[in-house]
């Protein structure tokens, strides 16, 4: 088999590039046949992971971050839709949150992510599409979509630089908390049965599990089933925010007033006033969006987990 290793260098703070030699000798040491390519620019991965779908590589592997698997996911998806559909996909963790990988049993470090890439253990995972924002004609992602606080948060947590995973997630929060944020009414249809009309502190919705490192989005999620898992947050007071925080963390917010937990395929968002920030794995599709609309692409794409 051959291998198409994407390697970001700046992911986790820089530990991408410092990772090289580890990756390059432990896959010698397995007599992988592989080559490496680190990227240069934004949407990079997207293309490399594209031109080696259409070249026959047998799998394609992120050593990156959440944004970087994003970008990949999207290059192969692009491949795919063009009729290249051998090419597996699997991560190196060595991100800021290793989010994907936490939702889809990938190791989410180094050296177990390295091991389970040898032992080449295989499963089928679904695929998310969103339309809207930046991105009308459709961003594919793995792990999951972030409406409103979330991604405001998320773009708080990028300029924190002496920290990262967790940890700038909840600096990231507490800013937000405090500095910003203004959410907006939001219109929510789920595959055309449910219509939940709100002001939504946040909306996720997710194929994997958390977000920000630990953030336990959707606790219950499995990236094979066919479902998005959503978790909607109403309005509440900055207190009130910092009170929900812990049971974000453990994964218990469904028990929680504020909180609704629903399971859908299908999903319309759309602004009944303002605007809202929106990311896809963590890479904004929209700081100023209006509307968005989800699909869920069942068993879409194949991985090698542990």
């Amino acid at each position: 088999m051959k291998y198409f290793i994407i390697v970001n260098p700046i992911s986790g703070r820089g530990l991408g590039a410092k990772s090289i030699p580890q990756i390059e000798s432990s896959l010698r040491a397995s007599a992988l046949d592989f080559t490496l390519i680190q990227t240069e620019r934004v949407w990079h991965a997207a293309e490399l992971a594209e031109k080696a779908a259409r070249a026959g590589y047998d799998v394609i592997v992120c050593a990156s971050g959440d944004g970087t698997i994003n970008e990949a996911i999207n290059g192969i998806m692009k491949a795919r839709k063009d009729g290249f559909t051998k090419t597996v996909f699997s991560v190196l963790s060595i991100g800021t949150g290793n989010d994907f990988a936490g939702g889809t049993g990938i190791p989410t470090n180094l050296n177990d992510s390295l091991k389970s890439l040898v032992a080449n253990k295989r499963r089928k995972i679904d695929i998310g599409l969103v339309k809207g924002g930046d991105f009308p004609e459709g961003r594919y992602f793995g792990n999951g979509i972030g409406v409103g606080f979330d991604a405001a948060v998320g773009n708080e947590a990028i300029k924190v630089r002496w920290t990262r995973g967790l940890l700038a997630y909840l600096i990231g929060v507490i800013k937000t908390v405090f500095l910003y944020y203004n959410p907006a009414q939001v219109e929510i249809i789920l595959d055309d049965k449910e219509t939940i009309n709100q002001v939504s502190l946040m909306i996720s919705v997710m194929n994997g599990r958390r977000m920000g490192g630990g953030f336990q989005m959707a606790p219950e999620s499995k990236p094979d089933d066919g479902l998005f898992d959503l978790c909607i947050a109403e309005t509440a007071s900055k207190g009130r925010i910092l009170q929900l925080i812990p049971h974000f963390l453990k994964g218990t917010q469904a028990s929680q007033p504020e909180v609704k937990m629903r399971r859908a395929s299908k999903i319309s968002i759309k602004s009944l006033d303002k605007t809202f920030p929106a990311h896809a794995d963590g890479e904004f599709i929209c700081l100023s969006g209006s509307a968005l609309t989800l699909e869920l692409l069942p068993s879409e794409l194949e991985i090698i987990c542990a």
